[in-house]
């Protein structure tokens, strides 16, 4: 549907991830201030309700370009809502002495499932067809949902009156103004985000485009990107640590990034240097 443009294929990631900068400030400032087992159940019946519209809307052959890419920023907006509350609520399911380990589970699951989720999606892609894998997508948030029915709620309320809206989103902005540390957290992961999103963005063109690979089979590419994830959370960062000072794991990455960065776009210059026919890249290849 996408693969007649390589601009559209690259745009899937822009619009997947525009939500995450337009929505996760203003989500979190609502997730402090709402019942969270209320807000997450809304979420993920939204979820389930713009997964289900494409699958509906691929079953009548309704789907186009167009109403793939808004779907999927109705799906990127969920997400972007979800991400704080869900996060928010990891206290009130585990005791003060479990809060580390469920941090680090919690993030274990969240590279674990990048690994298995993509070529999940492939091998039931190949034998189902994107329509079916859409509707088992909004059975699965539906499930969470019932999940969510059945937990009995968070802690006793606090005593204070609660903030609204507008002041808790105030806060959190006076917060990060005066806390330098976290305004280098912050510029961190802007840096690394901006450079970072530059591969999501081209794997579908190179894999689709360079690689002929079959929609099925693009998932090994987002799953080999998972597994390096993990790989890097195991060895890599572990081994930075235990030979840089404080400061420097934060650059370390970076650097590595951008080195690896280097290395691909090299890699890719020549290969599209020697494959003729091929114009979607010739402005890189000086």
């Amino acid at each position: 549907m996408l693969g007649s443009s390589t601009f559209l294929l690259s745009l899937m990631s822009t619009v997947a991830s525009l939500p995450f900068f337009l929505f996760t400030p203003p989500a979190g400032a609502l997730a402090d201030i709402v019942n969270r087992r209320k807000l997450l159940c809304f979420i993920n019946l939204w979820l389930a309700a713009a997964a289900g519209l494409l699958s509906i809307l691929g079953l009548f052959h309704l789907v186009n370009p167009y109403v793939l890419l808004f779907c999927v920023f109705l799906i990127g907006a969920g997400f972007a809502f979800h991400s704080p509350a869900w996060s928010a609520i990891v206290p009130d399911v585990v005791t003060d002495e479990e809060l580390p380990s469920a941090a680090t589970l919690g993030g274990l699951q969240l590279n674990v499932s990048g690994i298995i989720g993509p070529a999940l999606g492939g091998i039931l892609l190949y034998f189902f067809g994107a329509n079916w894998v859409f509707a088992l997508n909004a059975l699965c948030f539906v499930v969470v949902i019932s999940v969510l029915l059945q937990w009995k709620g968070a802690k006793a309320e606090s005593e204070f009156p609660s903030e609204n809206f507008l002041e808790s989103f105030a806060n959190a902005i006076r917060y990060v103004r005066y806390a330098p540390a976290i305004q280098v957290v912050l510029a961190r992961n802007i840096l690394f985000a901006f450079f970072i999103s530059v591969i999501p963005a081209l794997m579908p063109v190179v894999g689709l485009k360079e690689l002929h690979l079959q929609p099925c089979s693009l998932g090994l590419l987002f799953t080999s990107m998972g597994a390096g994830s993990v790989f890097g959370a195991v060895f890599v960062l572990p081994w930075t640590r235990q030979r840089l000072s404080s400061d420097s794991p934060g650059k370390f990455p970076c650097r590595a990034g951008l080195s690896a960065h280097g290395i691909c776009a090299a890699t890719v210059n020549l290969h599209d240097c020697r494959s003729p026919g091929r114009d979607w890249m010739d402005s890189r290849c000086i």
